[in-house]
C-alpha cells in the first residue's frame, strides 16, 4: 500500500489512517469490544461486507485490516472493472498466496453492488477455495445487490455515518498530523458549515477544508462559516474531487419529488441519467419515497414505484429513462403523507422507552390445553362475529393503553381514513 506523500494527492488520501490505532470512529467494529477487533488482532479475517455512507472509511478499514494482518491486498473499483480484471487480480491473487492458509490475499472490491450478477459469480470460486479474503464495500443494502451464494459467503458489517465529534476529530486530525497543514496557523472558529456542506461524509469534508485552507494566503487562516460557504459557492466543481456530488444529486432529486415539483424531479433525473446512474438505484429510491412520503394518501404510488424498480432491472438504458421519467413525474404529482413512516417510528420508539412489555392475556396465542385452561385467549372478541367487523377491545399492553401511535394525515384518502377511526374508536385515540 503507498503512503502518499506529494501536495498533488488530496489531503483525504494523504492522512489516510495505516495502523488501527488512528482510525476514527466505528468503535462497535474496531474498538476494544469491536466485533473486528479480535478477528483482525488474530489475523484470520472472513470475506466481509462494509456497507454504510460514502466517506465512513470503508476503503481504508480494509486497507488496515491487510497490513495489520500481513497480506498481500489487491484493490478493484466495480465501476471500471469487468470480469476480466477479476480474473487477473484472483489468478495474481493465488501465486501471491497460499489456498486454505490464514494469510491469503485481500481483494478490496468498491461500490461491490455496481457488479453484475456474472461479475460477482466471477468470484465465488475464489472465495469457496480460499484464493482471496474478499472484501467489498457498498453503500446499497447487501441483501438487494449482493447475489445470495456470495452473500453467503460474507460477514456483512454496518459502518454508521461519522458523529460529529468524529469529523470534528478528522479536522484536528488533519492539522496535526498532515505534512503541509501542520506548518500553517490554522483556527477552527466556526465548523457548522463545514461539517452540514460534508453531509456526514469524511472525505468530502477534508476535501472542502484542504480547498479553505489552500484559498487563504493570510499567515493565520481563521476558519468561519461565512468564509467557507464563499469559498464552496465559488468553487463548486474543484471541491468535488471524489464524485460525491452524486449523492447531492439524488437527494436533490428526492426533494423534487417529496415538495411535489415534476419539474426539478426530471431535471435531476436527467443529470443522473446523464451521469451513468444504475437505473436501480434510482427505481430504489423512488420506491422507497413511495412509502416513505406518500403511503396512504396514494397507496397506488407504491405499486407504481414497485413496477418500475421491476421493469428498469430488465430493460436498459435509454428505453428505461421513459419509465423512470413517468415514475418520478407521478410521485411528484400525487398527493403526501408521511403518517406511516412516522407512525413506525413512534412505535419504535415507545418499545425502546418501555421494554418487552406482556401481551395482553386476550390477545395471547392458545395452542394448548393448558394455555386455554390458563384463560389464553380467553376474552378475545373475534370481530367478523359484530356489526361492522369490529368488537371494541384492547390492543395494546397495559402500560401503554390508548396511546396513539398512527396519525392520519391531512390528504383527501387519509381524511377519510381518519373519520372511519373516529367511527369505530369514538374518543379511544382522539381521532
Amino acid at each position: 500500500m503507498s503512503n502518499f506523500t506529494t501536495m498533488e494527492a488530496p489531503l483525504a488520501e494523504r492522512i489516510r489512517p495505516q495502523q488501527l490505532e488512528d482510525y476514527v470512529s466505528q468503535s462497535h467494529l474496531v474498538g476494544p469490544n469491536g466485533s473486528l477487533t479480535h478477528q483482525i488482532s488474530k489475523g484470520i479475517i472472513p470475506s466481509l461486507i462494509f456497507w454504510g455512507p460514502p466517506g465512513t472509511g470503508k476503503t481504508t478499514l480494509a486497507q488496515i485490516i491487510a497490513q495489520e494482518s500481513k497480506r498481500p491486498f489487491y484493490i478493484l473499483s466495480a465501476i471500471n472493472s469487468g470480469v476480466k480484471d477479476i480474473r487477473d487480480v484472483i489468478e495474481k491473487a493465488k501465486q501471491s498466496g497460499g489456498i486454505f492458509t490464514t494469510k491469503n490475499p485481500i481483494l478490496f472490491i468498491d461500490e461491490i453492488h455496481r457488479f453484475s450478477k456474472s461479475q460477482q459469480d466471477s468470484l465465488l470460486a475464489a472465495v469457496e477455495k480460499g484464493w482471496i479474503t474478499l472484501i467489498g464495500a457498498t453503500t446499497e443494502n447487501p441483501s438487494f445487490e449482493v447475489i445470495p451464494a456470495l452473500l453467503s459467503r460474507c460477514q456483512v458489517y454496518i459502518l454508521n455515518a461519522f458523529s460529529k465529534q468524529d469529523l470534528e476529530a478528522l479536522l484536528e486530525r488533519a492539522m496535526k498530523t498532515d505534512v503541509y497543514l501542520k506548518e500553517k496557523n490554522i483556527q477552527l472558529k466556526e465548523t457548522e458549515a463545514l461539517l452540514r456542506l460534508s453531509g456526514g461524509d469524511g472525505r468530502k469534508l477534508l476535501n472542502i477544508f484542504e480547498l479553505v485552507v489552500n484559498a487563504s494566503n493570510l499567515e493565520e487562516i481563521i476558519i468561519t462559516n461565512d468564509l467557507v460557504l464563499q469559498l464552496v459557492q465559488q468553487n463548486t466543481v474543484l471541491y468535488d474531487k471524489t464524485g460525491e456530488q452524486h449523492y447531492d444529486i439524488v437527494s436533490a432529486f428526492i426533494k423534487s419529488i417529496r415538495g411535489s415539483d415534476p419539474n426539478g424531479a426530471v431535471y435531476w433525473l436527467a443529470r443522473m441519467i446523464e451521469g451513468g446512474e444504475d437505473v436501480k438505484f434510482i427505481a430504489r429510491r423512488m420506491l422507497i419515497l413511495s412509502s416513505e412520503d406518500i403511503g396512504n394518501a396514494n397507496p397506488t404510488a407504491f405499486v407504481m414505484a414497485n413496477n418500475t424498480f421491476q421493469a428498469v432491472s430488465t430493460i436498459g438504458y435509454p428505453e428505461s429513462r421513459i419509465i423512470l421519467s413517468q415514475c418520478a413525474v407521478y410521485l411528484a404529482t400525487s398527493p403526501k403523507s408521511n403518517s406511516s413512516y412516522l407512525a413506525i417510528g413512534t412505535a419504535q420508539q415507545i418499545v425502546k422507552q418501555t421494554g418487552d412489555l406482556p401481551v395482553p392475556i386476550h390477545l395471547r396465542n392458545a395452542p394448548t390445553k393448558l394455555m386455554k385452561e390458563l384463560g389464553y385467549g380467553e376474552e378475545y372478541k373475534y370481530s367478523h362475529d359484530y356489526q361492522n367487523n369490529f368488537a371494541e377491545q384492547e390492543f395494546l399492553p397495559d402500560a401503554i393503553s390508548n396511546t396513539p401511535i398512527y396519525v392520519p394525515g391531512n390528504n383527501s384518502r387519509e381524511n377519510g381514513t381518519r373519520e372511519f377511526l373516529k367511527n369505530r374508536w369514538k374518543d379511544k385515540y382522539g381521532y
